[in-house]
């Protein structure tokens, strides 16, 4: 098949642990994550909004032992674990205005979830999802939102840590990428916003370039030409739940594949996995993966499409964009058959382990982003060799 012959810069973004709408993916994720620690076959859907001075929960629970768990101090341990810890800046762990409207989960979905076997198991929404893999980078993921959670992630470990103290928790990163046949090629632009205490313009710039440059370096992909602009407005102190409002899942492209691709729509946080909004979109990454390190294509979109209450998904379509060393309709019927993956909700949620994390947690997701981080069930390539066996490869 004839590759796809591009030449192109694609931009992303990513944002840290302390924007105000990762502040509401943590605190959704973590009472998730105390749910499924009293009852693994517990049903969250569990919203977060945040402001100045203020977190509200809202949303489903239904859960054993739910009045062992305690959401206000959940989402204060999570906001002291950020960072907020100055109530001058008018957000902070010990002094801001706490609301719940929790509640137990409809009845009426429900009924179409919980069966009697997992192969049973309903969906626990209708819509389609995406999952997608490249080898732009080792990790098979696009290079531009890659690099950009790197960057924050950096950044987050010198202000823990106290190498770069004036910084805050608040901060976005983007970088561009000049692609070439499909190929990422260099870095052209870089962006980083970041909160601040009020100190020199020029010591931030100095202090954020100078490590952006080690950490890029690793790339391959600076060049002379490559620009930085770093807090470009020339000031950024006022920032976080005080400096704009946040609300839980709206960063979906920031979780996901940083704009490549395809997506859904549905937000991950604070759903547990009989929402295929996250679950399949977790499993659509860990196929689509699988499919890219087993050589079938460069580059793999998954989409999966469900019923609310069904089992068996409505349909299964696979891209590989140019890229395939099979016919597309080929690697699609090795995904109907259930032969090497299991798409029915129930199975899938086992296959990857969803309700019982081993090793890691929901809110551990919530950060730079959802896919191409190890350790998760879904970044594993264990199905390899039986990829290559269905398809006929040696």
């Amino acid at each position: 098949m004839s590759k796809l012959n591009t030449r192109h810069v694609f931009t992303s973004e990513s944002v840290s642990e302390g924007h105000p709408d990762k502040v509401c993916d943590q605190i959704s994720d973590a009472i998730l994550d105390a749910c499924l620690a009293q009852d693994s076959n517990a049903h969250v859907g569990c919203e977060t909004a945040v402001g100045t001075n203020l977190v509200v929960n809202v949303g489903e629970v239904t859960c054993k032992n739910w009045d062992k768990i305690n959401p206000q101090n959940i989402a204060r341990e999570v906001v002291a674990d950020i960072g907020y810890d100055d109530p001058s800046e008018g957000f902070s762990f010990d002094t801001f205005n706490y609301v719940s409207a929790l509640h137990g989960q409809s009845p009426d979905i429900n009924q179409g979830v919980d069966k009697k076997t997992l192969e049973e198991q309903g969906a626990g929404d209708q819509g389609m999802m995406f999952g997608y893999a490249t080898t732009s980078t080792p990790e098979l993921m696009p290079a531009p939102i890659i690099f950009s959670h790197q960057l924050l992630q950096m950044f987050t470990t010198l202000r823990k840590n106290g190498e770069i103290p004036y910084l805050r928790p608040d901060s976005k990163a983007q970088v561009s990428v000049l692609h070439d046949d499909g190929v990422a090629k260099e870095i052209t632009a870089v962006v980083v916003s970041h909160q601040t205490r009020d100190i020199s313009i020029k010591k931030i710039r100095k202090d954020l370039e100078e490590n952006a440059r080690i950490l890029l370096k690793d790339t391959g992909m600076l060049t002379n030409k490559t620009k930085f602009f770093i807090n470009p407005t020339g000031r950024f102190v006022i920032g976080g739940p005080c400096g704009d409002s946040g609300v839980t899942g709206r960063k979906i492209i920031v979780d996901s594949y940083g704009g490549v691709g395809s997506h859904g729509g549905g937000a991950f946080s604070g759903k547990d996995p009989s929402k295929v909004d996250r679950s399949a979109a977790y499993y659509g990454r860990y196929v689509a993966k699988n499919i890219v390190a087993a050589g079938l294509a460069e580059k793999c979109e998954i989409q999966v499409a469900y019923a609310i209450g069904v089992a068996k998904p409505l349909s299964i379509n696979v891209s590989t964009y140019g890229t395939g060393k099979i016919e597309e309709t080929k690697i699609e019927k090795i995904l109907m058959s259930g032969e090497v993956f299991d798409f029915r909700p129930g199975m899938l949620i086992k296959d990857l382990g969803l309700t019982s994390p081993k090793g890691w947690t929901y809110r551990k997701t919530s950060n730079y982003g959802h896919f191409g981080r190890e350790g998760f069930p879904w970044e594993k390539v264990n199905r390899v060799a039986a990829l290559r066996a269905a398809a006929g490869l040696k």
